[in-house]
C-alpha cells in the first residue's frame, strides 16, 4: 500500500510546477535599497551609479505578492500533489531549505522570466515535526533570455509527531480530531491566560504613563516602564482587518475560517476567530462581542462573534 502511494508520488517528478511566470516588476533600485537596509547589507556593489542587486535576492523578483501573478502561476500538477498528500493525510507543512546558484548578476531594468518543475519526491521520512514526504521543486530563473539562476525550495508535508496514519487519514491516537494547538503560556503572559480560565480578558496597563498594551510584555513599550496592573475589557470591538483560512489543511480546524485583528473599545487589538457569520460575511468595521469558547476539556480560548445582523 505505501509502495503504490509512493509510486504515485514519484510519478509528479519531472512534471511543471510553474510554467511562464513573469516577474510583476522590473530589477529595480527602490527594492535593492529596502533588501539591503532590511539585512544591514551595506556593500557598494548594492549602491551607486551602476548597483546590481545582491544575489540572494534571486527568489524576490519571481514573487507574485498577496495578488498572485494572474497567469504563469502554479501548475496543475503541482497543487494535485499537494492535494493528493493532503487526502493522504500529510495536512502540515513547513519550509526546510532552498540552495540557489547564481549565473549573472542582475541590474536595474532587468525583465526576470522564470519556470519550475517538480525536482523530486522523497521516500517517506520520520523527523522531529513528524512523518512525510519532501517536495524539491527547482525555478529556472532569466534575465531577458539570459539564464540568471536557480532556485531550489524543499518543504516537508508531514503528519505531526503524536499523531498517526490510520485508513489514509491522519487521526489523533487518542481521538478522531487532534486537539488545537496549546498556547504558549510563559511568566509574561499567565495572567492573561489566567483571566481567561475566569472569562475576563484583561489588558496590561503601564503604571507610570498608564498606557494600555496588548499583546502582554514584560515593560512598557511607550515609556519603559516594567511595572503594570491590568484592566478588564467591556468585550465591545470592531473588526479592524481579517484573512480568511483555506490552506494548509490543519484537522483540528474546520477550514475556511476567519481571522480577525479586532480593534477593542479600550483602543489595543487582538486576534482571535470572528464566529457567528459565515467567513465570507466578515467585513472591516463590523461589530463583535466577546465571548469564551471551550473547543476542548482543557482549552477555553477568547474569540469575537459578529453583532446580530451585521452579516448582511
Amino acid at each position: 500500500m505505501r509502495e503504490d502511494f509512493y509510486t504515485r508520488l514519484k510519478a509528479y517528478e519531472g512534471r511543471e510546477a510553474a510554467v511562464g511566470g513573469v516577474g510583476k516588476d522590473l530589477v529595480n533600485e527602490p527594492m535593492i535599497r529596502h533588501w539591503c537596509e532590511a539585512m544591514g547589507d551595506t556593500h557598494p556593489a548594492y549602491a551607486g551609479a551602476d548597483p546590481v542587486a545582491p544575489p540572494t535576492m534571486l527568489q524576490a523578483w519571481t514573487m507574485g505578492g498577496l495578488s498572485g501573478h494572474g497567469h504563469g502561476g502554479r501548475s496543475e500538477a503541482y497543487d494535485e500533489l499537494l492535494a493528493l498528500l493532503d487526502g493522504a493525510g500529510y495536512t502540515s507543512v513547513v519550509a526546510t531549505d532552498c540552495e540557489q546558484e547564481y549565473l549573472r548578476p542582475l541590474r536595474p531594468g532587468d525583465r526576470i522570466t522564470f519556470d519550475a518543475m517538480i525536482e523530486s519526491v522523497s521516500e517517506r521520512k520520520t523527523t522531529k515535526l513528524g512523518t512525510g514526504y519532501f517536495v524539491t521543486t527547482r525555478m529556472d530563473v532569466r534575465a531577458g533570455d539570459e539564464p540568471a539562476g536557480t532556485h531550489r525550495f524543499r518543504i516537508l508535508k508531514y503528519v505531526p509527531a503524536g499523531q498517526r496514519r490510520r485508513n489514509g487519514t491522519a487521526e489523533s491516537a487518542a481521538a478522531s480530531r487532534p486537539k488545537r494547538p496549546r498556547p504558549v503560556v510563559n511568566r509574561d503572559n499567565a495572567g492573561f491566560w489566567e483571566g481567561v480560565a475566569r472569562h475576563r480578558l484583561l489588558i496590561q496597563r503601564c503604571e507610570k504613563c498608564r498606557t494600555l498594551r496588548f499583546p502582554w510584555l514584560p515593560g512598557c513599550n511607550a515609556c519603559g516602564c516594567l511595572e503594570w496592573d491590568t484592566v478588564e475589557a467591556a468585550g465591545e470591538g470592531t473588526v479592524y482587518s481579517y484573512v480568511v483560512m483555506h490552506h494548509p489543511p490543519f484537522p483540528a480546524f474546520e477550514q475556511p475560517y476567519a481571522v480577525g485583528l479586532v480593534e477593542l473599545a479600550e483602543g489595543v487589538r487582538m486576534i482571535s476567530n470572528v464566529v457567528g457569520v459565515p467567513h465570507d460575511r466578515v467585513r472591516i468595521g463590523m461589530p463583535v462581542r466577546l465571548e469564551f469558547k471551550r473547543v476542548d476539556e482543557e482549552l477555553e480560548l477568547p474569540v469575537f462573534r459578529a453583532a446580530e445582523g451585521s452579516g448582511g
